[in-house]
């Protein structure tokens, strides 16, 4: 796709549309940067771009005038791929795209690409460090923070970028084809922007939609829908088992990690020399391992990457002991299937500090995941009586209402006893609360510091 002379419209002035705008004025392009915002401020936005940006703006209702003005669309992740207008351009022939196929367009060297319901982000992360120990110019790019399109100048031939990619961005891929496709798994999320499961499920799975033979998709065996994918994909498939022992691919054995490939088996290392905690995150490691095998990491430097790497912040993130309570932040578990992880992570009596925006989930399994830790369910948000009901059902006793979040750190300050844990694991996402869930971390984290440590 040429960039140069066309007149491309960015839709979304945030953090991605502003990098995607930079990116095609360098590339030549006549941008328009668009945002349905009315009150956003040009000079505000224009600050944020590079200082020699030539481009136009426009704020509010995308005009039919606009519509005929724009060559490329490009999209940001938080836009929707049904909007009308949206619509209308595709099926007048626009080419539509988002930021990750645009920076695939630029990109140069090898890319890992990372998707699933949960995990992303610490996969991500330290998918990052392992490649980091071998190669001199890595990129950590995408849903983690920084967009794909603020880096892609800077990749060469020998750059490795590792990418965090979410169903929102794959909607809007075309000829994007990762070296390394990892899908880690598939459980409901996002179903009031994907409407239905299966709209889901293809948007995770577009991850590896040009991959060839030449190329690796990274599975889990033990989300049943996903090892039945490894039978579709035109790619080489490697598995990892949190639960099982595998022919060929990862897997965990009495504590300890092993890759087995060609009749042979290696030792990575033992779960215990990880700092990270949960099966969860001994899969995150293992399909992080084998990235790092495939793009021909030294196994020793793998283990030396494994053994330093520390949690994420805002997942399972131990925050302090106060008063013999152990606090912990788990602010990015933003769905259940994600907070199930941090309950199980657990070892004892906890108070669970949980609710939120309601993007349309079932809480049910997360409640039958307690498995008799919860000692109080302190809700929060949209969703706490929705959750509450769940819980009752459940004959779950202790469910406490907050109207407010400083209310329910209270609440558990007051009521955790020496011993128990508090954890903040809402199940839901931060809107409408909070910006974004690291500021929802952030205050938590804050408040716990501040607790006197006796």
């Amino acid at each position: 796709m040429q960039f140069q002379d066309k007149k491309v419209t960015v839709v979304g002035a945030g953090i991605s549309g502003i990098a995607a705008a930079d990116l095609l004025f360098h590339a030549g392009a006549a941008v328009t940067l668009y945002d349905g915002n009315a009150a956003l401020s040009e000079q505000e936005v224009r600050a944020r771009l590079c200082a020699e940006f030539n481009g136009s703006f426009s704020f509010g209702e995308f005009t039919k005038e606009l519509g005929r003005n724009t060559e490329i669309l490009v999209i940001s992740p938080g836009v929707p791929v049904d909007l009308p207008f949206v619509t209308e351009l595709k099926e007048s022939g626009v080419p539509v795209i988002g930021e990750i196929e645009l920076a695939y367009l630029f990109s140069k060297g090898k890319v890992v690409a990372i998707t699933g319901t949960n995990g992303k982000t610490t996969t991500t992360a330290l998918t990052g460090e392992i490649m980091r120990t071998y190669y001199e110019n890595v990129l950590v790019v995408g849903n983690i923070g920084t967009p794909y399109t603020a880096l892609v100048h800077t990749t060469d031939d020998n750059a490795v970028t590792v990418a965090e990619i979410s169903s929102f961005q794959l909607e809007t891929i075309d000829s994007f084809r990762p070296d390394v496709a990892m899908i880690l798994n598939i459980t409901p999320d996002h179903l009031n922007r994907h409407h239905t499961m299966e709209n889901y499920i293809a948007a995770k799975e577009a991850i590896a939609m040009n991959q060839t033979a030449g190329d690796v998709c990274v599975l889990n065996y033990e989300d049943e829908r996903l090892r039945a994918f490894g039978g579709q994909v035109k790619s080489r498939v490697i598995y990892f088992s949190g639960t099982r022992v595998l022919e060929e691919g990862l897997y965990v054995e009495d504590g300890v990690i092993f890759y087995a490939h060609e009749k042979n088996v290696e030792r990575i290392c033992a779960v215990e020399e990880l700092n990270i905690i949960g099966r969860h995150n001994y899969e995150n490691a293992m399909a992080a391992v084998a990235a790092g095998i495939v793009l021909g990491v030294p196994l020793d430097l793998i283990r030396k990457a494994l053994r330093e790497f520390k949690a994420v912040e805002h997942r399972i993130e131990y925050v302090a002991t106060k008063r013999g309570v152990r606090y912990y932040n788990d602010s990015k578990g933003t769905n259940p299937d994600a907070a199930i992880q941090g309950i199980r992570a657990m070892t004892g009596d906890t108070l669970l500090i949980a609710g939120g925006y309601d993007k349309a989930s079932d809480y049910d399994e997360w409640i039958e995941a307690f498995d008799g830790k919860v000692r109080y369910l302190v809700l929060i948000g949209q969703t706490r009586e929705k959750i509450a009901e769940a819980a009752k059902r459940h004959g779950i006793e202790n469910v406490i209402l907050c109207d407010s979040f400083l209310e329910a750190m209270e609440f558990c300050t007051a009521h955790a006893k020496e011993g128990d844990a508090v954890l903040l694991s809402p199940a839901c996402a931060s809107w409408g609360m909070f910006k974004n869930y690291e500021e929802r971390g952030h205050i938590f984290k804050d408040y716990v510091n501040a607790l006197p440590d006796r």
